[in-house]
C-alpha cells in the first residue's frame, strides 16, 4: 500500500488495489475524499456556506469515520434551473455537459471541466479492463450511437467500450430499433469475431423476445459478454426480473449468467460499480458508497442493512460530487468476493418510495414507445 498514494496510481494498479484489505482500501479513498472535500470547501462559496450551516468545516473531516459528516447534494437538485450554483469551476471552464432524463422530461445536467473529464475517462476504462478484459472482438450495441444522442450519459459511457474492440454496429438509428438487421450482423460476425452485446436491459430483453417469437436460439462465443447499464425498471414501472433475464440470455444467446454483467452509475458521478463473474457489483475503490438510514439520512445503517445510497466521488473538480441518491441499496463491506476481490460490493434494491422513475434508459424507452405509437397512428415523426 505504501507504493500507492494517488488516484492515478490506483487506476494503474487496480488489480493490486482490489487485493488490498478493505481497511487499506478505505484508508486510500479516505485520503482522496478528504483532499477533494477541502478543495471544494475552499473554492466553492455556495458549498462552503452549506457546510458551515450544518456545522461542518475543514477541521471536521479527518478520518474514515468522519466521511458521514460531509454534506450531500440531493441528486434531484441537478434538475433545477439554477444547478450551476454547485459549480466550483466557472462555466467558462466547462468542457462537457452530460444529461439524464426521467419520466418528468426534465433533464439532470452535470457539467465537467477538462481535468474531471480526464479522470472520469481513466476511471471508466480502468474498471472496464479490470472486469471485462475486452481488447478484441466485435460489439453489437442495442442502443443508439452518440452520433444520434451525444449528450445522453448512458450512451456516452457504454460507447467508450467501442474503442476496445475490433468492430461495432448500432441497432438503433434515430428512434427505430433494427432487430432483424442486428440478428444478421451477429450471423455475419460468426467465426470471425468474439461477439459481445451491450445495451440497457430493456433493449436486450426486446431483442431476445424477438428471437423467442421466431424460435431462434443463437450460440455466441466462449468469451462473449453481455454488458448492461440503465436499470431494470421500465418507464411503465414494470420490472425486468434479473434471474429470468439471465436465463433468457443463456437460452437464446448461449451466454451463461457469469458473462451477463450489469453495471450501476449516475450521470452526476464519474465511475461505475461493475459486476464480476459472480454477478457482484464492485464499487471503484476510490469511491465511497455510504448507505443512510431512511428515517435519518445523517446516519449510516449497519453493513448488510438496506438504506438510501450516498456516493462520495473524489475525482470531480467541477462540483462537489457528494451525492444523495434516490436509490435503495445494501452493501457488503467486509467479505472477500468469490472472485478474490476485496472492498465494497453494492446490491441494488429499487428506487426509494416517491422518487421519480428516471434514468437514461427509461427516457430512451419512452421516446421509442412514443415514436412507435405515432407511426401506428399515421403521424409523421421528425427525428
Amino acid at each position: 500500500m505504501k507504493q500507492i498514494r494517488s488516484f492515478g496510481e490506483m487506476i494503474c494498479n487496480l488489480s493490486k488495489v482490489y487485493q488490498l484489505s478493505t481497511q487499506e482500501q478505505n484508508e486510500l479513498k479516505t485520503k482522496l475524499i478528504i483532499e477533494n472535500f477541502q478543495y471544494h470547501f475552499s473554492n466553492n462559496s455556495f458549498y462552503r456556506e452549506a457546510c458551515l450551516s450544518k456545522g461542518v468545516s475543514i477541521e471536521s473531516i479527518k478520518s474514515y469515520d468522519d466521511l458521514v459528516k460531509i454534506p450531500l447534494i440531493p441528486v434531484k437538485r441537478f434538475k433545477d434551473v439554477d444547478s450551476h450554483v454547485f459549480l466550483t469551476k466557472g462555466l467558462e471552464e466547462i468542457e462537457y455537459e452530460m444529461r439524464s432524463t426521467g419520466t418528468s422530461g426534465i433533464p439532470s445536467v452535470s457539467r465537467r471541466d477538462s481535468k474531471t473529464v480526464d479522470d472520469a475517462m481513466l476511471s471508466l476504462y480502468a474498471m472496464y479492463r479490470e472486469f471485462f478484459k475486452i481488447s478484441s472482438g466485435a460489439i453489437l450495441y442495442l442502443m443508439p450511437s452518440t452520433e444520434d444522442i451525444p449528450e445522453m450519459g448512458m450512451i456516452k459511457v457504454l460507447g467508450m467500450i467501442e474503442g476496445m474492440a475490433d468492430g461495432s454496429w448500432y441497432a438503433m438509428k434515430g428512434k427505430r430499433f433494427y432487430v432483424d438487421e442486428a440478428l444478421e450482423v451477429l450471423k455475419r460476425w460468426e467465426g470471425k469475431h468474439t461477439r459481445h452485446i451491450i445495451g440497457p436491459p430493456f433493449l436486450v430483453h426486446r431483442f431476445i423476445e424477438s428471437l423467442k417469437k421466431k424460435n431462434i436460439n443463437l450460440k455466441l462465443d466462449k468469451n462473449s459478454i453481455i454488458i448492461n447499464l440503465g436499470g431494470w425498471k421500465r418507464y411503465t414501472g414494470k420490472q425486468i426480473p434479473r434471474r429470468e433475464f439471465n436465463d433468457l440470455c443463456n437460452e437464446y444467446l448461449g451466454v451463461p449468467a457469469t458473462h451477463v454483467r450489469d453495471t450501476f452509475g449516475l450521470v452526476e458521478c464519474n465511475s461505475l460499480a461493475v459486476e464480476c463473474k459472480h454477478n457482484k457489483k464492485h464499487v471503484s475503490p476510490w469511491v465511497h458508497y455510504s448507505v443512510r438510514d431512511l428515517n435519518d439520512l445523517s446516519k449510516e445503517v449497519k453493513d448488510g442493512e438496506r438504506g438510501v445510497l450516498a456516493i462520495l466521488d473524489p475525482i470531480s473538480q467541477s462540483y462537489p460530487t457528494f451525492i444523495l441518491t434516490e436509490d435503495l441499496v445494501y452493501l457488503d463491506k467486509t467479505s472477500t468476493c468469490e472472485c478474490g476481490r476485496n472492498g465494497h460490493k453494492m446490491n441494488y434494491i429499487s428506487r426509494v418510495r416517491g422518487a421519480e422513475i428516471g434514468c437514461c434508459a427509461i427516457n430512451l424507452e419512452k421516446q421509442m414507445d412514443d415514436a412507435e405509437k405515432a407511426v401506428s397512428a399515421g403521424s409523421c415523426i421528425i427525428a
